[in-house]
């Protein structure tokens, strides 16, 4: 497979214009605006809510669903190709049929359901806002958030540009159009940090010491552990931490249940300015570039942090963070207390004997499906899983047939479950599906993981 191939498969707003209804001026307080929502989902982050400052107080029983209509436009990056206009121009071998024929980037949404607020979009009897929900789907493209840009091969945010047109009277307002954008919220993700690290010459080359980060800090007092996440190809970049928590549900790693099974803690992601897999002599070569300033970041993240408990560091992260995840317990096989590779790309060929007795001294549970055409598993964790297996190491591995939708939500024409490619089997992790029979009870992936101490 040819390394252009390879980074091929595998994988904020902007302030809009001014209102331009005129019936309203006289029974508004204020100029009406909005402000999008951003939820992550199983496949992605998508905006899925509106929050509207109509400007004058409404009663609840004279809004519903069919107040409103929704018009989107999604204006991509400068100079950014679509994962359509990619496959057509042949700089993306192979897709997804449904994403190849894809090339709308404006278009009403669905509205499924309407109703008054505060201004934290709580429902009430009487106010200023409405919240307008949405339709959202794994094909509900004019949803997404990101675009997949076949130009560099990574993802970036995409600004929507809202216009919110009333389509029947409400109380006294009637003939409202908006659109002008207030903001964006973001669930859960408003809960971290982020930062940039930043090493000196002596740990890496001028042009790789900073790594860009998000963080959570657990609610919880005294000693907690550290989960490091190491994001996919597609979350690679330096102008956004966002990306590595929001780009596949990782934000998920600051939720219950998997906080509980910790009792709390702390979740560092890095942010890759290329991709984890870039090596000093090729692509995926075993010798990741970004290794030594990523170690550097860990340790000194933890000193800044005390309450981190050093014998409990965990650490994960999927397609190329699995590979990463892998080099790390490789190259440091004392410091982590476990890890968590997830459809990951670690060749088998690149792992010596000896490479393989430093990988067994940490811990470690593989997750992959058997239809990830992108990083196969024949050639990567099944076989690493079975030589890990035969030397005794503590190694547990989930591999599904498929990856498909376990919430019931999303069904194919035929009515069965969704199925996403085979490459997401991150989904089971963040939604904590992951379960194997350990000593003859059930033990979930970070059931598991809290477990294991250094």
């Amino acid at each position: 497979m040819t390394k252009k191939l390879l980074k091929a498969l595998v994988c904020g707003a902007i302030g809009f214009s001014l209102l331009t209804g005129t019936s309203q001026a006289a029974v508004t307080s204020q100029q009406p605006s909005y402000k999008t929502v951003t939820e992550v989902f199983d496949w992605g982050p998508a905006v899925s809510k509106l929050v509207v400052n109509l400007g004058a107080k409404v009663q609840a029983k004279d809004v519903d669903k069919d107040s409103f209509k929704v018009f989107v436009r999604k204006e991509l990056a400068d100079g950014a190709l679509t994962w359509a206009e990619g496959w057509q121009k042949g700089q993306i071998v192979l897709a997804d049929p449904a994403t190849r024929d894809y090339k709308g980037l404006e278009g009403y949404r669905e509205v499924v359901n309407a109703y008054v607020s505060d201004a934290n979009g709580n429902k009430v009897d009487s106010g200023e806002y409405v919240v307008i929900e949405m339709k959202v789907s794994p094909t509900e493209g004019l949803a997404g958030a990101l675009n997949f840009d076949a130009k560099k091969f990574s993802n970036n945010w995409v600004n929507h540009k809202y216009t919110i047109t009333q389509t029947k009277n409400i109380g006294k307002l009637k003939n409202l159009v908006i659109d002008n954008k207030q903001g964006n919220i973001r669930p859960i993700v408003d809960d971290w940090k982020f930062g940039h690290y930043i090493v000196g010459k002596e740990i890496i080359s001028s042009e790789r010491r900073t790594l860009a980060y998000a963080v959570y800090e657990p609610k919880t007092t005294g000693k907690r552990p550290l989960i490091v996440w190491l994001h996919g190809g597609g979350e690679g970049g330096s102008d956004s931490a966002t990306l590595p928590i929001m780009g596949n549900k990782a934000t998920m790693l600051s939720q219950s249940p998997i906080q509980d099974y910790f009792g709390g803690a702390y979740v560092l992601a890095p942010q890759c300015p290329t991709a984890w897999m870039e090596g000093y002599t090729g692509w995926a070569d075993g010798k990741p570039i970004y290794e030594d300033i990523l170690m550097a970041l860990i340790k000194d993240f933890v000193k800044a942090n005390p309450n981190i408990d050093s014998s409990r560091i965990y650490v994960g992260g999927d397609s190329n963070g699995g590979y990463m995840t892998v080099c790390l317990a490789r190259d440091y096989p004392n410091y982590f207390a476990a890890g968590f590779p997830v459809c990951e790309g670690l060749n088998d060929r690149l792992i010596s004997n000896d490479d393989l007795q430093n990988i067994a001294k940490t811990p470690l549970w593989f997750v992959a499906a058997k239809t990830d055409t992108t990083l196969p598993p024949d050639i990567n964790s099944v076989p690493t899983v079975a030589r890990l297996r035969g030397i005794g190491a503590n190694v547990q591995f989930s591999y599904y047939d498929n990856v498909h939708d376990t919430s019931g939500l999303y069904k194919k024409a035929d009515g069965s479950a969704y199925e996403y490619a085979g490459h997401w089997s991150w989904i089971y992790v963040f939604n904590d599906d992951v379960t194997e029979n350990i000593n003859g009870k059930e033990t979930s992936l970070f059931e598991w993981l809290a477990q294991q101490k250094r």
